[in-house]
């Protein structure tokens, strides 16, 4: 039995929360994680073909930004709509159908002929898979208690991130035995299978008749009015879409280009990133969970996983020699932090409002990671080519970029968070007190108003050095970037040479005989210098 703090500071008995039953697990929560894994990996495929569309096609590195970010384009762009319908219509019919065009868009995209026959396949992919996490989050939310939430998102999520380690040496075996087209044709074959799984194996409501809350409108404007929310869609879709669009295509140019790694090297690397997605995914689930309890809200879990990913971020930015498969696999696993958006978005929002809500949220997430991704190619192209490849200074001023308006975006979030009341008794209760009778009770009036704007002025002061810190850590970054860039020059003097007449006084001389004498002895215990002759003896 677990123990919380009561409003007056007694301990109050709380049973814990109920495990997940296994039916929901087995024909809720798989099936849709099915839809979800298939979203994965075809998000995730691009950087794995890119070398063959590249070649194939004649593109260069602007076409293949648009053309894997044309998928979080049209997901984006579908959000709203979608989620619409999924609150009206339920997960199950919608995912179940819109799977059938991923399907499609999978042949087409194996048979295409052209660019914009690509361009076609991939947009009714990302249109196919537009709500495949969502709709598992609204499952979840419909048949899962509020407080099991997290951990339900982190196994649907989990399960799901499994398809973008399918994408990395599992499919470059299909590749090189059978070619990319190939592989889309079987994926397309996965994906109706994932379709059927969905229409045979799922339910579809917990309860008969599904209350479908406010109207469309006044649903989507009660999730605006909210001003959480638009403290928490800033960082969530910089932090978790940059992270998407990073691994989705341009980790592995990085590492190609940058860390200058061979093929095999560079599908291991997105491996081990797919794997770290994955974990963090079961990690972040789990540890929410447990923190809860334990007082950790959410939020503040989130604020440390964007922190840790930008700061990997800005490693790769200064060159800090750090191993490439470590800041990768931290920038990797931030991405799977829309299990802690989601759990957050939760307790915003009444559960009829659920699937609109998060889409709102989703919109930002693809909708950045579309705009990372494609400005990422149009940066890279602004440099000259070297060897065939760009240099190390288009990938760093691009991800410079990204970093800088990620870390806007935390602060903007930790100015929206309230101070936590660490104390038993609060201010309100201590305004509450209408006439005191005895001296105690004014006292406490007295303390608790005193204590509450003592925890404003602190609260108020760390947004202060919060803002001091990340000007600072700037303008420092500016310096050594600046530094690093700026030859070394080196000045030698030699002090063991006398000069052959006289140009100072004996005073003067005697002065400089001791400034040569502490010099010899200083510089003398790295490389021999000659003792001064003549006056200095």
């Amino acid at each position: 039995m677990a123990v919380h703090t009561g409003r007056r500071g007694f301990a109050l008995p709380r049973t814990a929360p109920a495990p997940l039953p296994w039916r929901v697990i087995v024909f809720v929560l798989l099936p849709f994680a099915g839809g979800f894994y298939l979203s994965y990996l075809f998000r995730s495929v691009n950087a794995l073909i890119a070398d063959h569309l590249a070649m194939e096609f004649g593109i260069g590195p602007a076409e293949l930004g648009l053309l894997t970010s044309v998928y979080l384009l049209v997901t984006a762009v579908a959000q709203i709509p979608l989620g619409i319908m999924l609150d009206r219509y339920g997960p199950r019919r919608v995912q179940g159908a819109l799977l059938i065009v991923a399907a499609i868009g999978a042949l087409q995209f194996a048979y295409a002929e052209g660019y914009r026959g690509l361009l076609v396949g991939r947009a009714l992919i990302g249109l196919g898979v537009a709500t495949a996490l969502m709709a598992g989050i609204k499952a979840a939310v419909m048949w899962v208690p509020k407080e099991r939430l997290a951990l339900a998102n982190g196994i649907l999520l989990g399960l799901g991130t499994l398809g973008a380690v399918t994408a990395t040496a599992p499919a470059e075996i299909v590749v090189a035995a059978s070619g990319w087209r190939t592989l889309f044709i079987g994926l397309a074959g996965l994906t109706l299978a994932s379709a059927a799984s969905l229409w045979l194996l799922v339910p579809d409501s917990p309860s008969r008749r599904q209350n479908h809350g406010a109207s469309t409108t006044e649903g989507l404007l009660a999730v605006a009015r909210d001003r959480r929310f638009w403290h928490l869609a800033p960082l969530a879709g910089m932090i978790i879409g940059t992270s998407w669009a990073l691994q989705g295509l341009w980790a592995a140019r990085w590492l190609a280009d940058v860390d200058g790694l061979e093929r095999n090297a560079v599908v291991s690397h997105l491996l081990a990133m797919a794997l770290a997605l994955s974990a963090g995914a079961f990690g972040l689930g789990w540890s929410a969970d447990r923190l809860t309890r334990r007082g950790i809200s959410h939020e503040m879990l989130f604020v440390a996983v964007a922190a840790a990913t930008i700061l990997a971020q800005l490693a790769l930015v200064l060159g800090l020699p750090l191993p490439p498969l470590v800041t990768w696999c931290v920038i990797a696993a931030a991405g799977s932090a829309t299990v802690l958006c989601y759990a957050i978005l939760a307790t915003y929002v009444p559960r009829e409002l659920a699937a609109r809500a998060n889409a709102m949220l989703n919109l930002f997430h693809f909708g950045t990671a579309f705009a990372v991704q494609w400005t990422f190619g149009i940066g890279i192209v602004q440099w000259p080519t070297q060897d065939s490849r760009y240099p190390v200074e288009a990938y760093t001023g691009s991800l410079a970029i990204a970093v800088v308006l990620q870390s806007a975006a935390l602060l903007w979030f930790i100015t929206g968070l309230k101070p936590r009341r660490f104390l038993v008794f609060a201010a309100s209760d201590a305004r509450s007190i209408q006439a005191p009778s005895i001296d105690y009770a004014t006292a406490r009036v007295v303390w608790c108003s005193h204590l509450h704007r003592a925890m404003q002025q602190t609260w108020n002061w760390r947004m202060v050095s919060l803002g001091s810190f990340s000007l600072a850590t700037s303008l420092a970054t500016i310096a050594l970037m600046a530094a690093l860039d700026r030859p070394a020059i080196v000045h030698v003097i030699d002090v063991d040479r006398v000069a052959t007449e006289e140009i100072n006084s004996a005073v003067d001389l005697h002065a400089d005989c001791e400034v040569g004498h502490v010099l010899t002895r200083w510089f003398g215990r790295f490389e021999p210098i000659h003792a001064f002759p003549g006056h200095c003896r």
